[in-house]
């Protein structure tokens, strides 16, 4: 079990508007790892990103509020929200 099925949460996200080709998983990815996160950024057939997220819940909350801020690459027209208890199984970041 890593270090954040120990003591975290888990975020999933689903961000909406013009956020594929825009670099913005690979922003997400870096965001994340910034803030000790493992986790996924996804490009899903519909034109969102599926962002999944285990740690620390503030690093959690971090994230969100950079997925919703203004620094965002492309352009962010929504941002849906789940939390959930920790799964474990995922080392690092990556981007799909």
């Amino acid at each position: 079990m890593n270090r954040a099925a120990a003591d975290g949460i888990r975020l999933t996200a689903w961000v909406r508007g013009h956020v594929q080709g825009v670099g913005f998983r690979w922003w997400t990815r870096s965001r994340a790892l910034d803030l000790g996160l493992v986790g996924t950024a996804t490009n899903l057939d519909d034109g969102r990103v599926e962002v999944v997220a285990e740690g620390p819940e503030p690093a959690c909350r971090a994230l969100l509020a950079a997925l919703r801020g203004s620094a965002a690459p492309g352009r962010v027209r929504g941002v849906t929200e789940r939390w959930s208890a920790v799964r474990g199984g995922l080392t690092g970041f990556r981007e799909w």
